[in-house]
């Protein structure tokens, strides 16, 4: 008989628990004891659901006080030097010290989870002395039989993906830390064998990316010592996201299963288990429900591809299992009453997941007609929302596809437009700016909600807005800034803003999933194609600009970043719904344009996340992800400077792709890397318009003026000084009013010395 399993569920909880138990933690309005207890009551609730629904195999120890990735750094002792860590247990004080920062340490680095919207604390293995401090996939296990009875299986991240994960280390050293490591992973695997534990899932993810041999020599050291130090402990070795590398290397490992995703690796992997079959030996973790995305399952079809497996598995070494952890989408379409019936009916988030499985699993173990009619209303409610309105607007598509056959060019090349928008802003050398928004106070959230129930009108809204942006406009201008933003007080989130006022989405009442600690973001649905129906973002900006005589700039937020952000339809190609975005924000740049804004900011910071794993697809999705961007912005004139912005470091590999992209300027995030951005500056020149961001926002810590002129002394080391700018690493919203001001007028500080230090040069 086949098994059904989830391989992680939602931490923050249906009305998001988890997250404002860790705010009232660090708020200091929670005890330690109390903020434990408080997680432990979540946590059991989620097995409790999973064990009530009947699946079969329940993952224990995916849940995390904040990442998972740091908690596996931190049960090894894998400290930065800075915090002075000493050894032993991780205090809570110390685990959060390095996700946000303190007062005398920066936070260590934070990045997205393979190409995901979900961020990872990057761990620094330099200096450091691992040991095991705890073991927490045991600790996992023994709560969840002692609550539940439940026998769950302890998940840990893999020992080559955590140190390919990780920095602080040189590529020579990488068997080094491994051997360092291996040990450490044999004891927990010996004590929860001595607890009898039966099976261990260990995620290897990686092997979905560019592995090489070695990569494949260093697999078989790991697992041959673990399967030979714990021979009595079976080992799930589990990949998602997509279709694994070296597949015949990889099933013949000693190991008990092996897990694969047959949704977003389906071609792939499907095809390796066709061609090489799949051992006699081991268990088959068929991910066939997608834990990455919101949509009912074409359960028929999903039955019919268990079916193939099955004529090469016996159904007794198979688990029906999601494709990844069901950590990225939100916890229960049962909320969402608002949704229009012909999309709710064909949404299924973490907890529909759960039926599915559960149904597909009955239907796999013989009980099809048991569960035809579950079939038959899957079916019935994707095809309506296919045939719906909203997806079948001609005047879009037509409008679409004619532009999308031009190349999107801007009418002159960059060294021109420079020329003329320099002339036109006559702006100082390293000019400095913000990103787009300031602190979104108590205060803020306060009037949108009150104006969204309805207890203030249009026009008492419109004053408190207008309020806030007089307040900034003259904050800036004190602090000395040379191009300003209005804050976007009005906007809750970079890309709701614009899906609200856009055709073709939809959005969730409580449809949160986590996007780093406890940040939390509500994905808008993109169901139906996109079309602009009027100017989203012109009052607001017109407003700020006739309040001052210095440069304020218009924000959009760009089509790619849009679509990454979002849940998207999956009846068109992710391309089609990019240049539909693209069509509908060149209107709104053009509309900015005329009510004379003459800088505009289109922000792409998730072009990086949306970068397909596999190394065959990135060149073509960068091609139509620089076409989108550059669809937007190519009708705008010369004067008009164009600027976006990127955030976290990864971007050596895409340099061209940026620079293709034509913006006039860019901002990219570098401080919370520690510069290390700057090297790929140092391998490539670069020929536009840049701003190095030179200091972490999500810290609450206000850096030094020393820190940023040291940040700036090294990007000018490979940068143009005629062509950068200064600036934070990213938007101020989730920031409080002191540390930002402070913040700010340091940057300036640093500005001003690096203006007489660099003015003979420039």
């Amino acid at each position: 008989m086949a098994k059904s399993s989830v391989l992680g569920y939602p931490r923050i909880g249906g009305n998001r628990e988890w997250k404002k138990a860790l705010e009232g933690f660090w708020a200091g309005k929670l005890t330690e004891e109390a903020f434990e207890n408080e997680l432990r009551d979540i946590r059991i609730g989620h097995w409790r659901k999973q064990q009530e629904q009947g699946i079969d195999i329940i993952p224990v120890g995916d849940f995390s006080h904040y990442d998972q990735v740091l908690d596996t750094a931190t049960m090894f002792g894998i400290v930065p030097a800075r915090f002075g860590y000493g050894g032993g247990p991780v205090r809570p004080s110390l685990y959060y010290g390095i996700a946000r920062g303190t007062k005398e340490a920066a936070a260590s680095e934070m990045t997205k989870w393979f190409n995901t919207n979900y961020h990872y604390i990057v761990p620094e293995f330099d200096g450091a002395q691992p040991s095991l401090t705890e073991n927490k996939p045991l600790l996992a296990y023994r709560e969840a039989k002692e609550a539940l009875g439940i026998e769950g299986r302890p998940v840990l991240i893999g020992p080559l993906t955590f140190v390919k994960l990780s920095k602080g280390y040189k590529t020579s050293e990488i068997d080094a830390w491994i051997d360092r490591l291996l040990p450490l992973y044999i004891q927990v695997l010996a004590e929860l064998a001595q607890e009898g534990v039966a099976w261990v899932q260990i995620d290897e993810p990686v092997l979905v990316t560019h592995v090489n041999e070695e990569d494949i020599v260093r697999l078989n050291r790991i697992y041959g010592e673990l399967a030979s130090a714990v021979p009595s402990l079976s080992i799930m070795l589990q990949t998602y996201f997509e279709s694994v590398e070296y597949y015949g290397d990889i099933v013949a490992l000693p190991v008990a299963g092996i897990g694969l995703d047959f949704v977003h690796g389906l071609e792939g992997n499907l095809a390796a288990i066709r061609q090489h079959g799949f051992p006699a030996d081991k268990v088959l973790g068929a991910g066939i429900i997608d834990g990455r995305g919101i949509w009912k399952a074409q359960l028929r079809e999903k039955l019919a591809l268990v079916g193939e497996l099955e004529e090469i598995v016996a159904s007794d070494r198979l688990i029906v299992q999601t494709s990844c952890s069901l950590l990225h989408v939100p916890v229960t379409v049962q909320s969402e009453t608002k949704l229009p019936a012909e999309l709710r009916n064909a949404l299924a988030f973490a907890d529909e997941k759960l039926v599915e499985l559960v149904v597909l699993t009955k239907a796999v173990n013989g009980g099809v007609l048991s569960v035809e009619q579950e079939l038959g209303v899957s079916e019935r409610d994707i095809e309506t929302l296919h045939r719906s309105d909203a997806r079948n607007r001609t005047t879009v598509r037509a409008a679409v596809d004619a532009i999308s056959v031009r190349e999107p060019n801007r009418s002159k090349p960059f060294a021109e437009r420079h020329a003329e928008q320099q002339a036109k802003w006559q702006l100082p050398v390293f000019p400095t700016t913000t990103i787009g928004s300031f602190p979104q106070t108590a205060e803020v959230r306060k009037a949108r909600q009150s104006w969204r129930k309805g207890e203030w009108n249009n026009k008492q809204y419109e004053s408190f807005i207008h309020d806030q942006i007089d307040v900034w406009i003259g904050l800036q201008e004190e602090i000395g800034l040379d191009v300003l933003v209005h804050g976007e007080f009005e906007r809750t989130d970079m890309v709701e803003f614009f899906g609200e006022k856009l055709a073709g989405f939809a959005f969730t009442q409580f449809g949160w999933v986590q996007s780093y600690g406890s940040r939390c973001v509500k994905p808008p649905i993109i169901y139906g194609d996109v079309a602009f129906e009027e100017a989203m973002t012109v009052e607001e900006t017109r407003y700020a600009q006739a309040k001052t005589s210095r440069p304020v700039k218009g924000m959009l937020t760009g089509p790619i970043t849009i679509m990454n952000w979002s849940f998207v339809r999956e009846d068109i190609s992710r391309e089609q719904i990019a240049y539909q975005l693209a069509y509908a924000l060149r209107q709104e740049v053009e509309a900015l344009e005329s009510a004379g804004i003459g800088m505009i900011q289109v922000d792409e910071p998730a072009v990086r996340e949306g970068l397909p794993l596999k190394q065959k697809d990135q060149a073509q999705y960068l091609d139509w992800a620089v076409k989108a961007f550059r669809m937007t912005t190519c009708t705008a004139q010369p004067t008009t400077q164009i600027h976006t912005h990127m955030c976290y470091c990864e971007f050596h590999d895409m340099i061209d792709s940026i620079e293709a992209m034509d913006a006039d300027v860019i901002s990219i995030e570098t401080s919370r890397s520690h510069g290390e951005l700057i090297h790929s500056f140092e391998e490539n020149t670069y020929g536009l318009g840049i701003g190095l961001g030179v200091y972490d926002i999500h810290s609450p810590r206000v850096p030094s003026v020393d820190e940023m002129t040291g940040m700036i002394d090294r990007a000018l080391r490979v940068l143009d000084p005629k062509l950068f700018w200064i600036n934070p690493d990213c938007g101020l919203k989730t920031r409080g009013l002191e540390e930002t001001v402070a913040s700010l007028r340091n940057m300036v500080e640093a500005t001003r010395i690096s203006r007489d230090k660099y003015a003979v040069n420039v």
